[in-house]
């Protein structure tokens, strides 16, 4: 279990760097867009994010046995 915590943060740290190494513009344009939007859009946008997140580890789980 701790294997698998460890491996899905690494990964995360992977993506969000390769991101901001390679498109530091873009990643700012992003931040502007997200501080334009209310709190209550922020809120519903990370719950989304929540939604499919969950559901991608429950699909990859169901995949792999």
């Amino acid at each position: 279990m701790m294997a698998a915590i460890l491996w899905g943060i690494g990964l995360v740290l992977t993506v969000e760097g390769l991101a901001l190494a390679l498109a530091p513009s873009r990643i700012q344009a992003a931040l502007e867009m997200l501080a334009a939007l209310s709190a209550e859009q922020r809120r519903s946008l990370g719950l989304a994010a929540l939604a499919v997140g969950v559901l991608l580890i429950w699909l990859a789980r169901w995949l792999g046995g």
